[in-house]
């Protein structure tokens, strides 16, 4: 607050007026917070278009899980939900309830989040629930999912998503490498250049993979390795060499997409969060997200990028994809120019098959494209268009060597386009409802306005003199208004809270929140001893005691009793 107002002069409170101000926000929430959070999403549900929420409660009104997505959530879903991660993330709130994001890839190549849960467990039965639930909600199971190695998350896609292709994330089983080899190798950098280089991969098939795999093996003397074995049963389940046909298969091939999310959340959660606290914390990084989204899409459409080459497929590149995805596809373009060269071509049917020389790749570095220029159909061994939905080197150049200038629209992927979704319309609600029935008409207006303002300010975004005017006209409506409403009245502190927060306290409480469960990823609730309290606790030894007599200023050698004094004569 310091840094954001500018000095602590300037932030108009103290340290103790912000724990007096987060005591009384614990005091509103009280016993009533799951009911808080479900009444918040229903009254959502309630009034706003297409938002979803669904829960359903353990024994004596426990909530045990809770899954909500709005309208956003499910536009982004339709155009990028071809391949999701999710991944459980833990101590985000004081429940101990697990943080389940649904994650995916926009336009940018950035992450956008589908969907959101919470659950109070982590069985089979429960993700069963919320993969149904999701399906439910979005009206089909994504193509790819990507998940750690979890048994439960496991069972319940296979029960649920009878046609996702499950894989697992590659990420998590390379970070364990280093512990299941033993010390010499993991340090070696020899072996983690042979293993990394056939596992981060998606340019050599299976046979290759297995040959190259048994040849580590032998030479690092790991047969016996049982962990390594495990993971190589598994193998068409993680490594690249066995998913390289199918379509969108390269999109995403860990789950550090998740991993990245959990930290985006993380920075706005903590174990000390009550249910309402987390829902309104998840709101604010909600918005970051899409803040960052409206600012990638401005960026592409009001900069121009630098150019690499004299083509003009390169030019027209630039009006269809968004600025990250360009930047990708104009290194191919560049690398299609100055990288690669054409050894031979032949007929084969109504194609052309070109033999293409990749100077950049290790190996032969020869790949075969095939093209048939009446209906501007092309396929290259490379599959980086089935794997990423983008358009390779030996492709590129292909089209030159053909002197072709346009770039092939069948080959143009939507999810990548500028325009694969509008801007974010505004999604803005309030605790109460609104006056007028006609809550939808009251929605569209708000929504054209906040279109209209759009669209103002980036029409004039270049022409500073009208973009002064227009702010001066906006400020002259904002004083007017503030002329018609009047000064409102004072607040009573518990309804300041209220709108805070945007919760309201419930008349009656059916649902409460999950006391002392225990998650994977909860750690111990034991308190931790410093060294001096162990070290003091070992040093106190157990008090001797005299076996004959009890007694503990003596024992058996010396007691009188074993020595015969004061017995009967």
């Amino acid at each position: 607050m310091r840094t954001h107002f500018g000095g602590f002069e300037e932030v108009g409170a103290t340290k103790v007026d912000c724990k007096n101000f987060k005591r009384d926000i614990n005091l509103f929430i009280g016993k009533h917070d799951a009911q808080m959070v479900i009444n918040r999403l229903e009254l959502k549900r309630d009034f706003l278009p297409d938002f979803s929420c669904e829960y359903f409660n353990l024994e004596e009104g426990v909530l045990g899980g809770l899954f909500w997505a709005d309208q956003d959530m499910k536009r982004n879903y339709l155009v990028f939900g071809d391949v999701v991660s999710f991944d459980s993330t833990f101590r985000s709130n004081k429940y101990d309830m697990v943080f389940v994001p649904f994650t995916g890839i926009d336009n940018h190549h950035h992450n956008v989040t589908f969907a959101a849960a919470l659950l109070a467990n982590e069985t089979a039965d429960t993700y069963k629930w919320l993969l149904k639930v999701f399906k439910k909600v979005f009206g089909s199971a994504p193509r790819v999912v990507v998940t750690d190695q979890d048994a439960a998350m496991k069972k319940a896609i296979a029960e649920v998503f009878t046609t996702t292709r499950h894989r697992l994330c590659m990420w998590h089983i390379m970070m364990k490498v280093a512990g299941k080899v033993g010390k010499p190798l993991k340090k070696d950098k020899t072996f983690k250049q042979r293993i990394c280089n056939i596992v981060w991969t998606d340019l050599i098939e299976p046979v290759e993979f297995e040959t190259k795999w048994m040849e580590m093996i032998s030479e690092f003397n790991l047969a016996n390795n049982t962990w390594l074995s495990d993971m190589y049963s598994l193998k068409a389940d993680w490594i690249p060499a066995y998913y390289r046909h199918e379509h969108m298969s390269g999109l995403m091939r860990t789950t550090s997409r998740s991993e990245s999310e959990n930290h985006f959340f993380g920075q706005v959660a903590n174990s000390s969060l009550t249910l309402v606290e987390f829902l309104s914390h998840f709101e604010t990084a909600m918005e970051a997200q899409r803040y960052a989204h409206r600012k990638n899409d401005h960026d592409t459409r009001n900069t121009v990028p630098e150019w690499l080459t004299e083509e003009d497929i390169e030019r027209e590149a630039d009006k269809i994809y968004t600025r990250n995805i360009f930047n990708d596809v104009q290194d191919e373009i560049y690398a299609s120019v100055h990288k690669c060269t054409s050894k031979s071509y032949t007929e084969a049917g109504d194609f052309i098959k070109f033999f293409i020389k990749d100077l950049q790749f290790q190996g032969s570095g020869l790949f075969e494209v095939l093209f048939r220029e009446k209906d501007m159909v092309l396929q290259c061994s490379c599959n980086r268009y089935e794997q990423y939905g983008l358009l390779c080197r030996h492709v590129f150049c292909v089209l030159r060597l053909c002197e072709i200038t346009v770039f092939p629209k069948n080959y143009i992927m939507k999810r990548w386009t500028r325009d694969a979704v509008t801007n974010n319309s505004y999604q803005g609600f309030s605790n109460k409802p609104a006056s007028n029935d006609n809550v939808e008409g009251v929605q569209g207006v708000v929504r054209e306005i906040m279109f209209g303002n759009d669209y103002i300010v980036n029409r004039l975004v270049n022409n500073m003199e009208q973009l002064v005017i227009y702010r001066d006209q906006v400020k002259q409506q904002m004083i007017k208004v503030d002329e018609c409403i009047g000064v409102p009245q004072p607040i009573p502190k518990k309804d300041r809270i209220a709108n805070l927060l945007g919760f309201n306290q419930p008349t009656e409480d059916t649902i409460r929140a999950p006391v002392g469960i225990r998650t994977k990823g909860s750690g111990s609730k034991k308190r931790f001893k410093s060294f001096h309290e162990q070290a003091s606790k070992k040093s106190i030894r157990k008090q001797r005691r005299c076996q004959i007599c009890g007694s503990d200023d003596h024992d058996r050698r010396t007691c009188n009793r074993g020595n015969g004094e004061n017995q009967p004569k």
